[in-house]
C-alpha cells in the first residue's frame, strides 16, 4: 500500500513538472539567440526580408502595419513594437498564412510563421547569411 501510495504522489508531481518543462522550453526558444539562418526559409521570404530592409513598396496594404501579439507566443512588448509582414504562398488565393514578424524600429528582432500566428520561429536576417 505504501509503494502504490508513493507512484500515485510520483505521479501528481510529474503532471507539474511537465507542465513546468515545456513551459520554460518555449520561453527559452522565444528569447534564444538569432533564431535559425534566413536560408532556411523558403525564397519568398527571403524577398520580403528584403523588401522590409528597402522600406517597401509591400505588396500588401497590411504590410508594415501594427502585429499586436495576441497570442502572446512573442516576448512581451509595448503595443506597435511588432510589424507584421507577409510572405507570399504560391498557389494562395489570398495572402497565405506565411508572414514575418519584425520588432523595434529599425528592426532587432525577427520572426517567421508559415501557420498564420500558430507558431513562430526567431530568424536571423543578417545580410552575410542571404544568397
Amino acid at each position: 500500500a505504501a509503494q502504490r501510495r508513493g507512484r500515485l504522489s510520483m505521479r501528481r508531481l510529474l503532471v507539474p513538472l511537465l507542465v513546468i518543462l515545456i513551459g520554460a522550453v518555449t520561453l527559452w526558444q522565444q528569447q534564444a539567440g538569432p533564431g535559425r539562418p534566413a536560408t532556411d526559409l523558403p525564397a519568398e521570404a527571403l524577398s520580403t526580408i528584403e523588401l522590409i530592409r528597402q522600406g517597401g513598396p509591400f505588396p500588401h496594404r497590411q504590410d508594415g502595419r501594427t502585429f499586436g501579439n495576441r497570442e502572446a507566443l512573442l516576448p512581451e512588448e509595448a503595443r506597435g513594437y511588432y510589424r507584421e509582414y507577409t510572405v507570399p504562398t504560391p498557389g494562395s488565393p489570398d495572402r497565405g498564412a506565411r508572414r514575418i514578424v519584425t520588432g523595434g524600429s529599425p528592426p532587432s528582432s525577427w520572426y517567421y510563421t508559415d501557420d498564420h500566428y500558430r507558431s513562430f520561429s526567431p530568424i536571423d536576417p543578417d545580410e552575410e547569411s542571404l544568397p
